[in-house]
């Protein structure tokens, strides 16, 4: 379960040290019963034959208690993060981030608040009362803040109790209600490594605050302990650390010290790596570049570079499964590449049996959870503009017949070996065909910047100049005849610590559009696959952390929130022929959207962990919302309330002619001084008119007020 209570927790715990102790048992009876097995060989006797037969039995238990994957390690502690007490004001949220590494097995992540609310009762709380924990890889989640939204999340978590069915929706924001003790264990079936983020939001929807001094709503007190797990060697895998990963992943070279460096690449090197298993031989071979021929439909033929840049392979049919086996492996992509493909061959199959290749990308694939899957014994499996990223590769022997409920004779163990092979363009080109331009921006810090992320991108060419934040998109443009549309591809990286900035990008012409802009996290955008999606009649406006807005015939406005770490592609989509317009981009990482939209102030604030830095808008009296967009009151609204407040001070009038009356001048002064001070005080408080600074009348004025106030109540 993605969730277990404290009980649950510690019997998962026990379970474990159960098989743990079981495997001990049986590897020590192993070691006896070989030893009484070999005094029997020495020395027969009559009583010999139970001990052979003892120790036959207990090889076998032995095989079923292990059975493929074997006994399990025990995972050990790799971080642990304790925050005791974390307050919360009303509308008030925060982040914390938490680094998965590869080896990781689990993360358990306990949370107590002050909250006990029963979850009959979660439905008829309004959004300002609710307080939700929310996880999102890779940046800083946003929760959906519609009704239809929140009805499924409390719909969900009332069936479930955690975040569902977390293994098909890593990319998602997950949510949850905080509860009194919350236990949340997942394990690397359920998710993936890498960067998490955890969202603490403490009522949802628009803030409005009357004044300064009024803070609807009630704090939020939670306390984390968050403990993640891995396996003690790198050839170790799953929940319990009971899958093997064969250590023979080949990394792609690279002459240049910066990893994500994605053109230009070549292999000058030959290396032969020998494993200690059998006779495996993993070559880094190095071919001559070699064009290929693109046929076009005029029948001509367009000749394009490609480099193979891997090549690594499993020879001597040293690799051998058995039915219901699976052996695991892994493939770096850390450049663009254009596709890689994977290769069976010197087998033995019947025609019963197929060996299937599972891949699943940054994640061990499974059965029923991977990205692509295919048979290798009758056709290489070919993957497309593959995304940046450490790939998996999972291979078994999988018996047809035992769809169609029949059994048919196989063989025990099969031996086969395999290669993959990783292929690029040269000569800075890329795409399917190697036909299009791709430019890698360098980014350009801006001077004192108002957050400390921002900077601007530019391509690192002749044609623009480092003192401008834009350039021309013409002189960049793919020149091609061979189609109707072509493309233009940019590379750019966000850097480490800034997930909770915004990419923003411009588009501006002197004529009519017609381009359309497509990007994608990790890998190259095209007509099928995109992240985010731009033109001038359309967008992909369904998510959270996407914007266009103030678009017109000539201008393209996009941003992209809280963009995630790493690698970013921008795809230009552009007619082929060549036209007299003059259009400019611009690509920056920026702090808050549209500058609080004039509405707000914008602020740089740093998660509870420290490592990742992110923006936030706070907004007016009149406003909300993530950009201060939202228009929460008029300004005729707020122009009555403002004057209603004013006036209601107005109560001091009675007590001071009562006073005056009475002739009691000490009382008189006090309560003319007191509504005198308390409307100076609210004219400041709702940001009508301010006498002095708003921090030295509510010092001097505080008094007064009370003193009003219980004037009030008395008359």
């Amino acid at each position: 379960p993605v969730s277990r209570s404290p009980q649950q927790s510690r019997g998962f715990r026990a379970r474990r040290v159960h098989a743990l102790l079981l495997c001990t048992v049986l590897r020590w009876q192993v070691v006896v019963d070989l030893r009484a097995w070999s005094r029997a060989v020495r020395h027969p006797t009559p009583m010999a034959a139970p001990w052979w037969a003892a120790a036959l039995v207990t090889l076998g238990v032995v095989g079923l208690a292990a059975g493929p994957r074997g006994c399990a390690a025990q995972p050990v502690v790799l971080a642990s993060y304790a925050q005791p007490k974390l307050s919360l004001r009303p509308y008030d949220w925060t982040y914390l981030r938490v680094d998965l590494p590869a080896s990781f097995s689990s993360i358990t992540m306990n949370f107590a608040t002050d909250r006990d609310i029963p979850r009959e009762h979660l439905r008829d709380l309004p959004k300002s009362d609710l307080a939700i924990i929310c996880l999102m890889i890779a940046n800083p989640p946003i929760p959906d803040t519609s009704d239809y939204y929140l009805d499924n999340l409390l719909s969900n978590f009332l069936a479930v109790g955690s975040f569902g069915n977390t293994n098909n929706q890593s990319n998602l924001v997950q949510c949850i209600p905080f509860q009194k003790n919350t236990t949340i264990v997942l394990t690397n079936g359920q998710i993936s490594p890498g960067i998490w983020y955890i969202g603490y939001f403490n009522g949802l929807g628009p803030a409005r605050t009357q004044s300064k001094m009024i803070s609807r709503g009630r704090a939020l007190s939670v306390s984390t302990s968050i403990t993640v797990e891995g396996c003690p060697t790198s050839a170790l895998w799953g929940p319990y650390c009971n899958q093997t990963i064969e250590t023979i992943g080949c990394s792609q070279f690279s002459r240049y010290n910066n990893s994500r460096d994605l053109l230009g690449l070549t292999i000058n090197t030959r290396k032969i790596l020998k494993t200690k298993e059998n006779t495996r031989r993993t070559s880094f071979l190095s071919r001559s570049n070699h064009p290929i021929g693109h046929q076009l439909e005029s029948n001509s033929t367009s000749v394009v570079g490609v480099e193979n840049l891997i090549t690594c392979a499993i020879s001597n049919d040293s690799l051998c499964l058995r039915q219901g086996d699976i052996k695991f492996y892994f493939l770096d992509i850390v450049n663009q590449a254009l596709q890689f493909e994977i290769t069976a061959a010197n087998f033995r199959l019947s025609q019963s049996a197929s060996l299937i290749c599972y891949l699943r990308c940054n994640a061990l694939p499974q059965r029923d959870l991977h990205d692509y899957s295919g048979d290798i014994s009758s056709a290489p499996l070919v993957i497309k503009l593959p995304n940046i990223g450490r790939w998996y590769i999972a291979i078994e022997i999988l018996n047809k017949t035992q769809m169609r409920n029949t059994t048919a004779p196989m063989l025990d163990t099969i031996c086969f070996s395999f290669d993959w092979q990783v292929t690029g363009c040269l000569n800075g080109k890329t795409g399917t065909d190697c036909l299009w331009e791709a430019y890698v921006l360098q980014r350009v810090p801006k001077r004192n910047p108002s957050v400390p992320f921002e900077s601007y991108y530019v391509p690192t060419d002749e044609r623009a100049l480092l003192e401008y934040s834009h350039f021309s998109l013409e002189k960049f443009l793919t020149n091609s005849s061979f189609e109707q549309f072509a493309w233009t591809y940019f590379f750019l990286d966000v850097p480490q610590g800034s997930a909770g900035a915004l990419i923003h990008v411009q588009l501006k012409s002197d004529k009519e559009l017609n381009y359309e802009l497509y990007s994608k996290y990790g890998g190259l955008p095209s007509n099928d696959s995109w992240d985010y999606y731009a033109s001038r009649t359309s967008s992909s406006n369904s998510s959270v952390f996407y914007s266009l807005q103030n678009s017109t015939d000539s201008d393209m406005d996009l941003s992209i929130f809280y963009a995630k770490e790493g690698t970013w592609c921008f795809g230009v989509k552009h007619p082929n022929y060549t036209s007299n317009s003059q259009t400019y981009m611009s690509i920056s990482l920026q702090g808050c959207h549209r500058n609080c939209n004039q509405k707000g102030v914008c602020h740089a604030s740093v998660d509870e962990s420290g490592l990742t830095f992110y923006s936030f808008c706070t907004c007016d009296r009149d406003h909300g919302g993530f950009d201060c967009s939202d228009e929460l009151v008029s300004p005729n609204g707020h122009i009555r309330q403002s004057v209603f407040l004013i006036a209601s001070n107005a109560a001091a009038i009675l007590p001071a002619f009562w006073a005056l009356r009475q002739k009691a001048f000490a009382e008189w002064i006090l309560y003319t001084s007191s509504g005198i001070s308390s409307a100076l005080y609210h004219s400041c408080d709702v940001g009508t008119w301010c006498i002095l600074s708003f921090r030295v009348l509510q010092v001097r004025c505080s008094s007064h007020t009370a003193s009003l106030h219980i004037i009030d109540i008395y008359w």
